[in-house]
């Protein structure tokens, strides 16, 4: 057991992590602070000690590159990062539109005034949400450098715009239609193949291509929707793994990643009761393609505090309070030992409760306080799911700017909450 108070108290964590090139911290909650700003601290720690090369996050492509230009202090893109922020407005926006995320992104542009534009780390969204959005991206870009990849973009975005950028009329279309699957693999081919990127911009190239997957990706997202299994979820991971992946390839055999997502998807899934229905994600993905000895896994919980959340989907954001860990959870036990914030390593730990299963509390954008006794908990074997385990026993609700969403745009992590 590590003593958690200050960021000098990471470096046993960081000697635990050993030469590992690709991190993953999670978060047991969408919307608490602490779990933002320990990321934080444990990121730029790896940045400066061990070269890290980029922050990638559950989160939209097309928002979170905005942010990566930002962070490189491109000329296209604001000196204020709030203004980058409040233009991210899919629900839950509270999740990158928040005090802790512009702290992140001020440092990250800070720190990259010292290195050529191909040494700056960067910041990208791993999400597979943005189907619309990856479009239009796309379009406005090649109607200038490519107008002949251009015209397979428009063909895709003539399919859909029946649809009125409803991700659900289109899934709904596609139970008895072929839907716009054809259109957009033949986009995806033109750009993969014949399109040329002739402004000097190093990413360019790659963010036109990372669109066009996404929206290939996200379509079949979208349709599997409608089936009563969990493919989608897998769909989503996969995509996920996949993003990750080319974004090694991009930065060079060398490259070293840092992964911010929910404990649901950094968490390996085998050694949760989601194997058993099915489900992988990215967690366990990555340590099957890299090797576990080139992956680390960090999982976070606390015991109470406050959360930001919704009440249902789409609904508004408010700090709802967090009931104390049920009894039986990892949380409660914890707790009980009355030994403050801390952090175990995994490798040194021989506690037989770590090696069986029990329950860890998981909570989504999507929340009832009151439902969480019959709800919420994740049967897992620490030990087999993660490398280390954070664990905060109170912490309090995350600081979001004053966003409002685009309420005709699906919510991100729909249907399933994390």
């Amino acid at each position: 057991m590590h003593a958690l108070r200050t960021s000098n108290d990471l470096t046993s964590l960081l000697e635990d992590m050993g030469d590992r090139r690709i991190v993953m911290l999670g978060e047991a909650s969408h919307g608490t602070h602490e779990y933002y700003a320990w990321r934080t601290a444990i990121s730029q720690r790896l940045i400066k000690e061990k070269g890290f090369n980029f922050i990638a996050v559950e989160g939209d492509w097309p928002d979170c590159y905005k942010i990566n230009r930002h962070v490189k202090s491109y000329g296209d893109t604001p000196h204020d990062i709030e203004e980058v922020l409040k233009t991210f407005d899919r629900w839950p926006t509270w999740m990158w539109g928040n005090w802790e995320i512009a702290a992140l992104a001020d440092w990250l542009r800070q720190h990259n005034r010292s290195f050529t534009m191909d040494k700056m780390v960067g910041f990208y969204g791993l999400d597979v949400y943005s189907l619309w959005e990856s479009m239009t991206v796309m379009m406005n870009y090649l109607e200038k450098e490519d107008p002949i990849a251009a015209r397979a973009v428009k063909k895709a975005i003539n399919c859909f715009e029946p649809f009125n950028e409803s991700e659900q009329s289109y899934a709904r279309f596609t139970l008895n239609n072929l839907g716009c699957s054809k259109e957009l693999l033949a986009m995806l081919k033109e750009i993969r193949t014949k399109a040329q990127f002739l402004d000097g911009d190093r990413e360019a190239g790659f963010n036109a291509e990372q669109n066009a997957l996404i929206a290939v990706n996200a379509e079949r997202y979208y349709r599997s929707m409608m089936s009563f299994d969990n493919e989608s979820w897998n769909i989503r991971d996969r995509h996920m793994m996949e993003t990750l992946d080319r974004l090694m390839k991009f930065h060079g055999k060398n490259a070293k990643a840092i992964v911010w997502e929910h404990n649901t998807h950094i968490g390996d899934a085998r050694a949760t009761d989601m194997s058993r229905a099915g489900m992988v994600n990215i967690g366990q993905l990555a340590r099957e393609e890299y090797g576990e000895e080139d992956v680390y896994l960090v999982g976070f919980a606390s015991y109470g505090g406050t959360v930001i959340a919704g009440n249902e989907w789409g609904a508004p954001m408010k700090i709802m309070q967090m009931p104390d860990a049920k009894a039986g959870s990892i949380e409660a036990d914890l707790h009980r030992k009355e030994e403050g914030d801390h952090y175990l390593l995994f490798s040194e730990e021989k506690n037989h409760s770590y090696q069986t299963e029990i329950n860890h509390r998981a909570i989504g954008v999507v929340y009832n306080p009151a439902m969480e006794r019959s709800g919420n908990y994740v049967p897992s074997v620490l030990s087999r799911r993660y490398d280390a385990f954070m664990y905060l026993d109170k912490t309090m609700a995350l600081h979001p700017l004053h966003l409002h969403p685009d309420r005709h745009k699906l919510p991100a992590t729909y249907p399933f909450n994390l």
